[in-house]
């Protein structure tokens, strides 16, 4: 085997941190030698991290401690990124970046939607975007990947076979509702995340206005496209109801033949529509830890209305296990490498 890729973990302390490191642990291609965490400095990573005890020997650093490495992972808080992306570069020449800093290719969609302007808007159309089954041929050939937004992976998922087989009725942009896990919130305690207020909830806390609607509408090609979010009781998942509207007269089986081109060779998109059993559609529970998403469909041929649902693990396929698989692509790895988890059941 060639040498392995010396990699190392910014922000490592964190759940997207935590799930990067874990998938990195059994990468056959990969070492890890460095993990930072400002506020676990000097503690070894499974104190954050107790499913990796006797894992791993690490000890969390500084991010003023980073060394040189191949490939840097960027697991920081939003408008972070951005104003040490030079830095890291002088580090490492491939990085791969959690974060939204580097999502959205036009910097004034992004100060529209995060609401001030992009802190370095010369290194937008370096990074190409982490989600492979959108920009596969584009990952193969950079040096740079911007992190993907969970709810709007989901919901991109979900929709991308209507777009790419142009079944859908563009005068009506699609609304997806989008279920998630109390693990979207990140693992800094506030008011909502306290567990008296989290538990038993189906909480609406963004109806209109999501931020992930611009990546939606960026990687579809679609304006107005609607995301309203709700917090139910589940730790880790996103569940994306698509609502959107076929041209008149399309059939079952046209629907049929639209996902199977879109994801009958995809590794990690696996189509759910079975005629019985509790299974029958997609959901994120059983997709825990893994890097799978769950599409599925169900078309009211009376009306047009395609109800399209896509299940992921937001802290993996809407997160590191996209972020890993980007790596594999860009590093010309097997792309299912470190991946192969599939999930649990029961769990």
């Amino acid at each position: 085997m060639s040498e392995r890729l010396r990699v190392g973990i910014v922000g490592c302390s964190g759940y997207t941190g935590g799930e990067v490191l874990r998938l990195l642990l059994d990468h056959p291609r990969v070492e890890v030698t460095q993990v930072t965490s400002e506020r676990e400095a000097g503690k070894f990573a499974y104190f954050a991290h107790p499913n990796l005890r006797g894992r791993t020997s690490l000890k969390f650093r500084s991010a003023k401690q980073v060394e040189a490495a191949d490939l840097l992972f960027l697991c920081l808080p939003h408008g972070m990124a951005q104003t040490q992306v030079a830095h890291y570069a002088e580090l490492a020449p491939r990085i791969v970046d959690l974060s939204a800093d580097f999502r959205l290719k036009d910097p004034e969609r992004y100060a529209r939607w995060y609401g001030k302007p992009h802190g370095a808007p010369e290194w937008i159309e370096r990074f190409a975007y982490g989600l492979p089954e959108f920009e596969r041929e584009a990952l193969k050939s950079t040096s740079f990947v911007s992190g993907v937004g969970c709810n709007a992976t989901a919901s991109n998922l979900a929709l991308k076979p209507l777009v790419d087989a142009g079944l859908l009725d563009t005068s009506r942009p699609p609304i997806v509702d989008l279920k998630v896990g109390s693990s979207e919130a990140g693992n800094k305690a506030n008011a909502g995340s306290h567990h008296p207020e989290r538990s038993g909830v189906v909480r609406s806390f963004s109806p209109v206005g999501h931020r992930h609607s611009a990546e939606v509408e960026q990687q579809l090609g679609l304006e107005g496209v609607q995301l309203s979010v709700t917090s139910v009781e589940m730790v880790r998942g996103v569940l994306a109801t698509a609502h959107a509207w076929v041209r008149p007269g399309t059939l079952t089986k046209e629907l049929w033949k639209a996902y199977r081109a879109c994801y009958g060779s995809e590794p990690f998109v696996r189509l759910v529509k079975d005629r019985s059993g509790i299974h029958r559609f997609p959901e994120p529970k059983i997709l825990a830890g893994s890097n799978y998403a769950d599409v599925g469909f169900e078309l009211d041929e009376r009306s047009g209305r395609v109800v399209s649902l896509c299940a992921i693990d937001n802290l993996m396929k809407g997160a590191a296990g996209s972020a890993v698989q980007s790596m594999n692509l860009m590093c010309g790895f097997e792309e299912t490498a470190g991946l192969g988890f599939p999930g649990l059941h029961p769990c």
